[in-house]
């Protein structure tokens, strides 16, 4: 369901892997098994190969399941990998019993150098898997009775197999979107900080005259927009984890590395340029005649220019980053608007004192003479607004007319009035899940429990996976619910 083919590889014989893969539901019934087994020659293998290319084309069934053992397997790695992967890709599951651990760690990499460039992970629990975890892209040990080897070796270690779902889809797609973001964010700002210093040196003649202080130069990077990227990065849930670890089909959307794709990075970047063209050709056309915009009559300066430029910047890419937020918590909030405030508070201490050790006082009261004049919070307001405007409508009509499944599942939540926490046990036949206030009293009260609320199941009803079952497309018996 999330688009992820598993493939066993296993020392155990035929017999038992074939087993243990139909009751786990790495097989189900409805699945065309093939076997490529015993073989014992070059052309022997090439030509049973060839035979299940043919039949995987002729049958007419959506999935199939591949078996090797490992004699033939190595025939089939030694001059015919193409046409192994061929058919391995056609395959939804594949089993591979008899294994050396040297063999894990070859089909492991014959995946990795394949056309399509999938992404590998590797599971262990001993000693034998550790060629295979070091050969994957992510490599996952489990603790357990087969000793500590592969979880040393690994990138993460499990205490239970069954954790790896909860890793992958929850886990797993939080941190890809605060990394997918965080990346991207970090190249908008910079872009949005750079532009108007390069702007600039067309109206000075490349003097190298600074558009601004050195002081500002410094702390951009550093206080006034850290912060909130950072929260994002640790904090955001942008679904609740229960979602996510009960529509396992969520983990699409992430696939491919869609969130850092070319398309989405150079969104990112011409946004930044955008903004930038607005902070200083918006600022340059404020101050563009003559006219006073002081409170004390007097005129725009270089340093003032330059301070505009970067007071809408730093609101701008602040409320940005607030826009990207979806979970909200007391720190999110103390970090976006105080990094706003801590640059005002910073700005008019800065420049509202005579510092002996600075050689030059360039920014001496040109903050407090900026916030001074009406003119220039009207050209804050309105830049800012600008800049936010097409994106926020960029972001509405996708939602509206391209959404994805991981927005669907935002707006279903929204919707919501409670948190769907359990299975589809807890609700009646033909009411909205999570729809009635009765409901939501139940659950307070502790009646909505399925250790103790029955549901009749029809054949039709599909199978709820939560964290207390097995995923499996079956139906789901009432007793057993």
């Amino acid at each position: 369901m999330a688009g992820i083919k598993v493939w066993v590889l296993t020392g155990d014989k035929h017999e038992t892997a074939v087993s243990v893969s139909l009751s786990c539901g790495h097989f189900h019934r409805t699945m065309n098994i093939l076997e490529l087994t015993n073989q014992k020659s070059d052309s022997d293998c090439a030509e049973q190969l060839r035979q299940l290319a043919r039949r995987i084309k002729e049958d007419h069934v959506i999935q199939h399941g591949l078996v090797v053992d490992g004699t033939s397997l190595s025939l089939a790695l030694r001059e015919h990998e193409k046409l192994f992967m061929d058919v391995c890709r056609n395959c939804s599951a594949v089993l591979c019993c008899r294994m050396a651990p040297l063999q894990k760690a070859k089909v492991i990499r014959l995946i990795k150098v394949s056309p399509e460039k999938p992404i590998t992970l590797a599971v262990g629990d001993g000693a034998n898997d550790v060629s295979m975890i070091q050969e994957a892209h992510v490599g996952i040990g489990i603790m357990g009775k087969e000793g500590r080897q592969a979880a040393r070796n690994s990138d993460y270690a499990i205490a239970r197999f069954k954790f790896l779902s909860k890793l992958l889809f929850v886990h797993g797609h939080f941190y890809y979107i605060r990394i997918a973001t965080l990346v991207q964010y970090f190249f908008y700002k910079n872009v949005c900080f750079i532009t108007p210093q390069f702007l600039y040196q067309f109206y000075c003649l490349f003097s190298q005259q600074t558009l601004y202080d050195s002081v500002y130069l410094t702390l951009y990077n550093i206080c006034f927009t850290s912060l909130p990227i950072l929260t994002y990065s640790l904090l955001e849930q942008h679904i609740d984890p229960h979602v996510l670890q009960n529509k396992p089909t969520l983990y699409r959307d992430i696939s491919k590395n869609r969130q850092l794709s070319i398309k989405t990075f150079l969104y990112w970047t011409i946004l930044g340029f955008s903004h930038a063209f607005i902070f200083f050709f918006g600022s340059y056309f404020l101050m563009e005649k003559d006219i006073s915009l002081l409170g004390n009559g007097q005129m725009f300066g270089n340093w003032t220019f330059g301070t505009l430029v970067f007071t809408v910047m730093v609101i701008t890419v602040t409320v940005k980053m607030a826009l990207e937020t979806h979970f909200w918590t007391w720190v999110n909030h103390l970090v976006t608007w105080g990094s706003i405030i801590f640059y005002f508070v910073f700005s008019l201490f800065y420049g509202g004192i005579l510092w002996p050790f600075l050689s030059s006082q360039n920014m001496y009261f040109v903050f407090i003479q900026l916030l001074s004049s009406g003119s220039a919070w009207f050209a804050i307001i309105l830049m800012v607004v600008t800049c936010l405007f097409l994106d926020i409508v960029k972001k509405v009509f996708d939602r509206l007319l391209h959404p994805t499944n991981t927005e669907k599942a935002q707006l279903a939540e929204t919707n919501s009035s409670i948190k769907c926490l359990d299975s589809m046990c807890c609700f009646s036949e033909g009411e909205t899940v999570c729809a009635s206030v009765g409901r939501m009293l139940e659950r307070v009260i502790g009646r909505c429990s399925p250790t103790h609320v029955s549901r009749l199941w029809s054949a039709s009803d599909p199978f709820c996976s939560n964290d207390r079952s097995i995923l499996t497309l079956s139906t789901m018996e009432s007793s057993t619910c």
